[in-house]
């Protein structure tokens, strides 16, 4: 019997666990640039990921309207991004992404980084992302992504000015009263007054006679 056999050791060497082999199944898995992201499990208000980055690779600069996550690196070595802050994460060390905060997930070494993700809130949707900056070109436009709530803004504020406009009249600025327009009961404006004939008086001097204190023959 041979000395490995009599004390049951054996000369083969472990290897090094695969950080990406695992015993669960998951639920959901898709494949993404930077790697790939499996669902472990979901429930009422939660959500568990395990995000899978390959080296070189990170994820988009984004936030989320109605989640909060909770990273745990259990393998390899991550660079996080929360807000104005950069700091690397390690084997079994973890990181809290508040709501509306902006982050993503870097892989700088030549390891895989894995992390597990635990998502709390109200709506867990994958539609709740807003990317700021994205290396694979998965930003939508602003202008697109404005302008079904821009056309609506645009209605309602076209809606309350139009009454205002159909209320709204001119007012006149300055001139002669005659310009103004005619009153009720009136065919235009007033006539302009009779002007005094060459050489003579008018007819209404006329019929006024005499100034009052002159002499007869025009004289004082």
């Amino acid at each position: 019997m041979s000395g490995d056999r009599a004390t049951g050791v054996s000369n083969t060497k472990l290897s090094r666990p695969d950080p990406i082999a695992v015993k669960s199944r998951p639920i959901e898995f898709a494949a993404k640039p930077w790697g790939s992201f499996s669902t472990l499990e979901e429930g009422p208000g939660y959500k568990v990921k395990r995000l899978v980055v390959r080296p070189g690779g990170r994820l988009s600069l984004q936030k989320h309207r109605q989640r909060a996550e909770h990273w745990v690196v259990v393998a390899g070595t991550a660079t996080v991004v929360r807000g104005k802050q950069r700091f690397a994460l390690r084997r079994r060390q973890c990181a809290v992404i508040p709501r509306q905060a902006w982050h993503r997930i870097e892989n700088r070494g030549r390891q895989t980084v894995v992390v597990i993700e635990v998502q709390h809130g109200d709506y867990l949707g994958e539609d709740d992302i807003i990317r700021k900056q994205d290396d694979y070109g998965r930003i939508e436009s602003r202008a697109e992504s404005r302008e079904p709530s821009l056309r609506r803004a645009q209605t309602s504020r076209a809606a309350r000015r139009e009454p205002r406009a159909e209320c709204r009249e001119p007012r006149p600025r300055g001139g002669h009263p005659t310009d103004a327009p005619s009153a009720p009961g009136r065919l235009g404006p007033r006539p302009p007054a009779p002007m005094a004939q060459k050489g003579g008086m008018g007819p209404w001097m006329r019929e006024a006679g005499p100034r009052r204190g002159s002499a007869p023959g025009g004289r004082k």
